[in-house]
Formats: structure tokens, C-alpha cells, sequence
């Protein structure tokens, strides 16, 4: 870990996405922001996703309507809010300053969830190639973000995404077959996924996320 002494640009934060860097600050006051890359290092394998039969009822019910790229400023405000679950996050000024920079260039998005025209939850990364960097989520309602990562995963599986970087792996990532490997073999898939093209998929058509939703749960019945 590396305390940064000059300004940051989002040119300079694709560069170290791409050698596979990425940034935290100590809080969300925090001045200064840190370089992470850690010895193991979490991913979500898309086609080992996880998906329990009550996240797909509730995925595939009309409780939520879920939308890409509508809001990102209020999803990575959703995420820096101190909520009593979590306390304090690591998203500062800096960080929502480059992120938002990021989202205008194209690089960074967003995943809403949204009840009764309310927004309840959401997640937003970066998307290299076809690597995609998940940053942060937050939920306000009961499987708000949860909903949120089955249609992001079902976007980058549909999009020709190789990559989904966690970062790291909590119990909550974990229990949707998110795993842990050494930043070596991280980096190789890192280098490979970045090569590779892939489409953001900002607009999914009902059927196609209906048939993706099908899928996760075919393959999690037959991992059990």
C-alpha cells in the first residue's frame, strides 16, 4: 500500500486499473487516497454465480425496475453514505471527483435498483476491456443490491466480459461464489481479460435478462 503525494487524474487511474491497482482512501473524510494490491485478490467467476431461488423470484418479480447508467451520482453517493450497518466508507471526495470524471469518459458504471420511483440500491465500477472492476454497492431496501449485482452479472455475461475483480472477498460476496487468487494469477487474467473486447450492456432487452436469470439458476441447481 502507497500514500499518493500528487494529484490523481482518471488517465492515471485506467493506468493503474490495467496494472492492477486500484485506489481507497481511510475514510470518507479522509485527505489522502492509498494504491492497493493485495496478495490475494477477489473475483467473482461469471460462470460459477450463484444464485439462490429466492433472489431469482424476487430478481424476476416487478418489486424493483432496474436501470444502467441512469443515475451514477447518486449510486456512488448512495455508497459513500455512512449507513448504521457499515459506518464509515472509504469513498471520499477524491474518489467520487474521479469516478464521476470516469463515467462521463465512459469508463465507469452504474447499476440502479429503484422502488416505486425511489432509489433503493445500486452498484458502480470500471470497465477496462473485458475486465470489469466492481467498486462498491449499497441497499437501502431489502435484496436491493442484491438484484443489483444479478443484473450486472447477467449485463457483463452478455457483454463478453472474462473479468469481474472484486477486490476483496466478504462472507456476503463469498455466499454468490465469489474467490480468492494469488495477485500472480490475478494479473494473467487480469492482462488477458484487458485485451479482450466486450460490450457494456447499458440496455438489456426483458427476454435476454429473463434467459440470463434462467442460466444462473440452471448452473447453481447443478453445482448443489
Amino acid at each position: 500500500m502507497s500514500v499518493r503525494n500528487f494529484r490523481i487524474t482518471p488517465d492515471l487511474m485506467l493506468r493503474a486499473y490495467e496494472a492492477g491497482l486500484f485506489p481507497m482512501a481511510e475514510s470518507r473524510d479522509g485527505a489522502h487516497l492509498y494504491w492497493l494490491d493485495p496478495d490475494q485478490r477477489g473475483i467473482m467467476p461469471l460462470e460459477g454465480f450463484h444464485l439462490p431461488r429466492r433472489l431469482k423470484r424476487t430478481a424476476l418479480s416487478r418489486r424493483f425496475t432496474v436501470t444502467a447508467d441512469r443515475d451514477f451520482a447518486g449510486v456512488i453517493a448512495g455508497c459513500a453514505a455512512p449507513l448504521p450497518a457499515r459506518g464509515d466508507t472509504w469513498i471520499n471526495a477524491e474518489i467520487e471527483r474521479l469516478f464521476l470524471a470516469l463515467h462521463r469518459q465512459g469508463y465507469a458504471h452504474s447499476v440502479e435498483t429503484w422502488e416505486e420511483g425511489r432509489l433503493v440500491g445500486g452498484l458502480y465500477g470500471v470497465s477496462l476491456g473485458a475486465a470489469f472492476f466492481g467498486e462498491s454497492m449499497f441497499s437501502l431496501a431489502r435484496d436491493a443490491s442484491k438484484v443489483a449485482l444479478v443484473h450486472l452479472i447477467a449485463r457483463l455475461r452478455r457483454g463478453g466480459y472474462r473479468l469481474l475483480d472484486t477486490q476483496f472477498v466478504t462472507e456476503h460476496l463469498a455466499g454468490f461464489g465469489a474467490i480468492e487468487i494469488p495477485r500472480e494469477v490475478y494479473k494473467a487474467r487480469l492482462a488477458e481479460a484487458i485485451s479482450c473486447p466486450a460490450r457494456w450492456q447499458a440496455d438489456l432487452a426483458p427476454e435476454a435478462w429473463r434467459a440470463e436469470v434462467m442460466a444462473l439458476a440452471s448452473r447453481s441447481r447443478a453445482a448443489t
